[in-house]
């Protein structure tokens, strides 16, 4: 199987199996107990929580840990819109965000809060000038994230973050696709990441927090993180977690560089028939999304078995609608089912995605009607 699904999940480094391993078999201490064992689970849960802060590179804040970034996007979102002041019950947002964003906004707004959902322009990028004018006095929160899961494209934050700030507003960034892959600018107050998007284990992620802007509590029943979530933390995960953010760190130019020279060779391959939609240039090049008109996707994925590829956001494939964010930027509901996603990284080789681009291009062009 030629893997090019890198936005949905991301296999695990060995590096990073072989530091879970003692966890999961003879090291099996509570971490939150007071043995020997237990001690000595939580030392190696607070050296993680360090390798993870380390590759987020922000000043002034505190990790948690928490079951996965969509736990720590809800817990940013409503635990920031309660600790809000009185008035502050404007959250803004965009309308090409994650579904842990957008869904959990919608429940608030069946409870009275004001929720504007801001439009990007075609190339998916957000106008810090629609930004300015949904701003007053009322605005809590804005909720954006870096790197787009299913474009790519690259918002700015640090730009947005200065803006918030001077309406006394909190940001939170879901950098679950940027992690590893781009800068985090300084400015968000609550940054959201996971593990499995970085060659960690599922079932982890974790919540930046700048000190003062800690989120009320999600999960109630014991306060193990920073009395502010509560859970049995799992050692095994928090390392996989930590080990997977020191590679992450280590290996982020060479990945760069890597990523650059697989999005210049499968550019070079694609034939005038192919669309990139989104930014091609303020964007984070392991991400290709494409539509050649005409095209049945969902049919060339099911002709193609042996490329792993998607239609979009796997936290959503299964709804049979449309991409959001591809009606976002202007795409018709027909373009967006003519439009498939390519994610490729550390362990793509050049020979494999060019293979598998050709392949997928001849298997269109058939499927089209049309000359190879």
């Amino acid at each position: 199987m030629i893997y090019l699904d890198y936005q949905a999940t991301t296999q695990v480094a060995p590096e990073v199996a072989d530091s879970m391993q003692p966890w999961i078999s003879e090291k099996f201490a509570n971490p939150h107990s007071p043995s020997r064992w237990g001690r000595e689970a939580a030392a190696a849960i607070e050296f993680a929580r360090g390798q993870v802060s380390q590759a987020i590179s922000l000043d002034g804040g505190n990790l948690a840990f928490t079951g996965s970034a969509t736990e720590a996007i809800n817990w940013a979102i409503k635990g920031a819109i309660e600790n809000a002041a009185n008035g502050r019950n404007r959250i803004v947002t965009v309308a090409t965000e994650h579904a842990a964003v957008l869904d959990t906004c919608e429940w608030l707004e069946t409870r009275g809060y004001d929720i504007v959902r801001l439009p990007v322009g075609p190339d998916g990028l957000l106008s810090l000038d629609h930004l300015e004018a949904a701003f007053d006095e009322t605005v809590a929160l804005v909720a954006v994230m870096l790197v787009n899961n299913e474009i790519g494209v690259i918002q700015p934050i640090g730009e947005i973050s200065a803006l918030a700030h001077g309406v006394g507003a909190l940001v939170l960034c879901d950098a679950v696709q940027g992690l590893g892959r781009v800068e985090i600018p300084a400015g968000p107050d609550l940054v959201a990441v996971s593990a499995h998007k970085i060659h960690g284990p599922k079932g982890i992620g974790a919540l930046w927090m700048r000190r003062g802007a800690e989120p009320a509590p999600l999960i109630h029943g014991g306060g193990q993180e920073m009395q502010i979530r509560s859970g049995t933390l799992s050692p095994m995960l928090c390392v996989g977690f930590g080990a997977a953010a020191k590679l992450a760190l280590e290996h982020r130019q060479a990945d760069h560089s890597h990523v650059e020279n697989l999005w210049n060779a499968v550019i070079a391959e694609l034939g005038r028939e192919w669309t990139v939609n989104g930014s091609s240039e303020q964007r984070y090049h392991g991400n290709l999304n494409i539509r050649s008109e005409g095209l049945d996707a969902a049919r060339l994925i099911s002709d193609l078995r042996d490329i792993s590829f998607s239609l979009g956001s796997a936290c959503a494939s299964g709804s049979g609608r449309p991409s959001h964010v591809l009606r976002a930027i202007g795409l018709s509901d027909r373009d967006a089912r003519s439009s498939i996603r390519l994610g490729f990284g550390r362990y793509t080789t050049e020979e494999e995605l060019v293979s598998a681009i050709r392949r997928i291009d001849a298997d269109a062009r058939a499927q089209q009607g049309l000359a190879a």
